[in-house]
């Protein structure tokens, strides 16, 4: 049996309140002026506050603060996409059910971008002057490049080519390129199934941001539409139908 946890006290949830009322104001400065003019002192004024000096003991800075906005978008994206991936049971899969899930998540992403645009540009939009992420946004930062590649490793398993697969083979300078990552990944995971991986995150942001950005205004009618196809043609050339 799980231990009861103990109820918060008057005080505790009165911070977690004021903490997440500092961090809404912060969110809608970023809507109103981007990342780079957030500051304490105008959520401080938003918030009827003399001085800045009232936040400090929530965030001691301007980027403990961007920080923790930071944490919450990539938690946030991440759990829809996580959420996706698990809406389809392909436990002995057919290869379009595994196709159907890389569709689905690429969709959760893309919603969650729409729905949160400013959020979206904050952690994979242009960096922010004189923010540096410290290594504690890592592992929430790279929950869905972890779950691109579990995918991918649903479907293509241990073999980096198979009969009648037509993508061209790693040369070794490219699978050379691979050696930081494939250092803290386990010692026989295949760099071509890692390659497949970062490929598919990389288009995955890359067409959201375009389409996010405007790059795709008055070029695409349907935008779901054809982010549905093109999803749908990335997994099957990177071997999701194979």
């Amino acid at each position: 049996m799980s231990t009861p946890q103990k109820p918060l006290t008057a005080r505790e949830r009165a911070r977690i309140e004021f903490t997440a009322e500092i961090k809404a104001v912060a969110r809608g400065q970023l809507a109103e002026s981007g990342a780079a003019a957030l500051s304490l002192r105008a959520v401080a004024r938003e918030l009827g506050l003399a001085s800045a000096s009232a936040l400090y003991r929530y965030f001691p800075s301007r980027d403990a603060l961007l920080t923790a906005l930071i944490l919450d978008g990539y938690t946030s994206l991440s759990d829809a996409a996580e959420a996706a991936y698990a809406a389809l049971d392909v436990e002995d899969a057919e290869p379009a059910d595994t196709l159907e899930r890389w569709v689905g998540v690429c969709h959760a992403v893309r919603d969650w971008a729409l729905a949160h645009p400013h959020e979206y540009a904050l952690i994979y939009g242009s960096p922010v002057p004189g923010y540096a992420a410290p290594q504690d946004t890592v592992a929430q930062a790279t929950r869905l490049p972890y779950l691109i590649g579990a995918l991918f490793s649903d479907r293509l398993g241990p073999e980096s080519h198979r009969a009648g697969d037509t993508r061209p083979a790693m040369p070794d300078d490219a699978r050379q390129s691979l050696a930081p990552l494939l250092a803290g990944l386990p010692p026989d995971t295949p760099a071509d199934l890692v390659m497949s991986s970062l490929m598919a995150w990389t288009y995955l942001l890359g067409a959201i941001s375009f389409e996010l950005f405007g790059h795709r205004r008055d070029i695409i009618a349907d935008p779901r539409a054809f982010f549905d196809h093109e999803a749908r043609r990335l997994g099957a050339a990177l071997g999701l139908t194979t």
